[in-house]
């Protein structure tokens, strides 16, 4: 089974979410890395950047195919994780920590509740699986 974390949100196309006051950190799940395989490129978004909700933001793309990367809420880009653009590989090591891919400041915290539960997106794996 792949590993959800508590404290997160998490979208039906499989990216986290960790909320700290009106900022955001932004990344795919372990689900996701692992179904995607060896990921070799990312695009993402320029900081300063704004984008509403479920936007696409970039692309990933791994040795088996290319997924769009979708922003959770809505807000402003801050920061881009740079490490991941050098070297794809970390996001597949290390999902949930060194392999983030953005910060945002969030603009609608009501959005959140639009998202799943840790709870919730476990359901939604299984779903996937049968």
């Amino acid at each position: 089974m792949s590993l959800i974390l508590e404290n997160l949100y998490y979208t039906d196309e499989h990216e986290w979410v960790k909320v700290e006051g009106k900022n955001a950190t932004v990344g795919i799940t372990d689900y996701a890395e692992d179904s995607l395989g060896d990921i070799v490129f990312v695009e993402l978004p320029k900081v300063g950047e704004d984008f509403a909700q479920m936007d696409q933001i970039g692309i990933i793309e791994s040795v088996k195919t290319v997924s769009n990367l979708y922003i959770p809420v809505s807000g402003r880009i801050t920061e881009i994780n740079e490490a991941v653009i050098e070297n794809p590989a970390i996001i597949n090591s290390s999902p949930y920590d060194e392999g983030w891919l953005i910060k945002m400041e969030i603009y609608e915290p009501a959005e959140l509740e639009d998202l799943k539960s840790a709870e919730e997106y476990e359901d939604l794996l299984v779903e996937e699986e049968e």
